[in-house]
């Protein structure tokens, strides 16, 4: 079966989990020749935009945390939520709280230890720091207790399952008590307890980590020294990957024509996250619904996925791919490419001339972005492009209402809907909510994610959400990811990458 395959299988099990999953590895090689192995392995990945997860706005910045975090929990190849920092949890009868069970012994990169009060602190913490991005997800923990030295209870407002769904992610990434005492410090030199320690950086150019000796789960971390550095082109990554400065890295669409041309394998991954435009529905011309539909029904998303992004991904009108347990089949096709139609709606709300809009990009160069503006034109929607302000968080200055982005996905479906639609969300640049929505999400929280009922319940809550709301949601996202032959036990994962169990050749 090829890699592409076997993800698209992992991805058909979360139709009845709920999360994300990762497939086999990219080979059968064991890393049981010790004296072959080298010590150091290589990432061509992006940089985080701080090392601190309560304050990060950056979905994508994850990846990259859980390197040097590791969260209260982990998620297995079913989507389920399993042991990290804790050992094991326990659900009180009546829904209303959840006590993790810590492993024993478990220490901070600075040798502080790490026990439920350790646990409480760095959970209140996401929940009151003024600038914290997860305090929203955390809205359902009335409380937190630390009832013995590995015992920490959290109180729930409402019967909550998504928690350890929750806590795999940067929502439950724990940060030492101590180094979170200086948030700006922590921004460049974070303090957990994940599988690596960062021991020099240089903003927008490279991190270098080492293995942490304390990780609770040190004997899968097969290489010593971890480099982490962004390949900003296409010319760089196959370079990289000849010259050896790169053992891994992750490419763009854009990007696997010139590596596999330079004769390196690209395994492709259908992994969780979509491209989006996000839309302030306080901002006019876009408080009208009747001009959201319109340009949801100008975009030929088909054409996006065949042009634009090289043939690959799905067109979608929800944040969910299709076998997700969120993704709902009634919103499929929600809105067809119709050019007539979209003028008919733009006429029905006061436009019979058409509207001029600002699509603000993240580079100049995005495809998907040229396209975009192409496809609008054509049906009176008279786009212009820009690019945004090097250095400027839309999701916090809220600068620009109408946005190329995409959605990064997050370990539990609620979660996700709570940052593209909660009044507080990230993504929700308007601020605005569906009155039904809350009911909603509860309900779907209070089943037990094994609970028959609970798809139904979570693809309602799907539904109100995008029928309500401005977003307009384009296609999947393709993970590509190429790497030297002498790379051995690397995971493809749907969610977060993880590198346990992968090790690389001697040079």
């Amino acid at each position: 079966m090829s890699v592409r395959k076997a993800i698209i299988a992992a991805v058909a099990v979360l139709a009845l989990t709920g999360c994300a999953s990762r497939a086999a590895g990219s080979d059968g090689v064991t890393a049981s020749a010790g004296g072959q192995r080298g010590d150091t392995l290589t990432w061509g990945w992006s940089l985080p935009s701080t090392w601190d997860p309560v304050t990060s706005a950056v979905g994508n910045d994850v990846h990259a945390l859980t390197l040097v975090y590791e969260g209260i929990t982990e998620v297995n190849a079913k989507g389920e939520a399993v042991p990290g920092l804790a050992h094991s949890w326990t659900y009180a009868e009546d829904g209303r709280s959840v006590t993790f069970h810590l492993r024993p012994g478990l220490t901070f990169s600075d040798g502080t230890k790490l026990d439920a009060a350790a646990v409480k602190a760095s959970l209140e913490r996401g929940k009151t720091a003024k600038d914290s991005t997860i305090a929203p997800q955390l809205a359902t923990v009335e409380s937190v207790t630390a009832d013995s030295a590995t015992d920490v209870t959290l109180h729930l407002t409402q019967v909550d399952y998504q928690i350890p769904l929750l806590l795999s992610g940067k929502t439950g990434q724990i940060v030492s008590p101590a180094a979170s005492q200086d948030a700006t410090k922590l921004a460049t030199q974070p303090v957990g307890a994940g599988p690596f320690i960062l021991k020099s950086y240089v903003p927008g150019s490279q991190a270098t980590l080492v293995k942490n000796p304390a990780f609770w789960n040190a004997d899968q971390i097969l290489v010593t020294n971890f480099v982490l550095k962004p390949t900003p082109d296409p010319s760089v990554a196959v370079a990289g990957l000849q010259s050896g400065q790169f053992d891994v890295a992750d490419l763009t669409a854009s990007q696997v024509g010139g590596v596999k041309a330079a004769g390196f394998p690209v395994e492709t991954t259908d992994v969780l996250p979509v491209r989006v435009l996000d839309v302030n529905n306080t901002v006019k011309p876009f408080d009208n619904p009747k001009v959201v539909q319109a340009i949801s029904t100008a975009i030929d998303r088909q054409a996006l996925v065949e042009t634009a992004n090289f043939g690959y991904g799905q067109p979608v009108w929800q944040p969910f791919p299709k076998g997700y347990v969120a993704h709902d089949p009634r919103l499929d096709n929600l809105y067809p490419h119709d050019v007539a139609k979209a003028r008919r709606l733009l006429a029905e709300a006061g436009h019979p001339d058409g509207i001029d809009v600002q699509l603000a990009l993240g580079k100049a160069d995005d495809p998907v972005g040229e396209l975009i503006q192409q496809q609008l034109n054509a049906a009176g929607i008279r786009t212009t492009l820009t690019v945004q302000t090097p250095g400027v968080n839309n999701y916090i200055t809220r600068r620009y209402p109408f946005v190329l982005d995409q959605f990064n996905a997050r370990q539990s479906p609620v979660q996700a809907l709570q940052v593209l639609f909660g009044p507080q969300g990230l993504m929700n640049l308007g601020k605005t909510t569906p009155d039904r929505l809350p009911e909603a999400v509860a309900k779907a929280s209070g089943h037990d994610l094994k609970d028959p009922a609970y798809p139904a319940a979570i693809q309602e809550a799907t539904k109100i959400a995008v029928t309500n709301m401005p977003n307009v949601f384009l296609f999947t996202v393709t993970r590509f990811t190429a790497h030297t032959p002498k790379v051995h036990g690397l995971r493809h994962w749907v969610d977060i990458q993880r590198f346990e169990g992968v090790w690389v050749e001697k040079r």
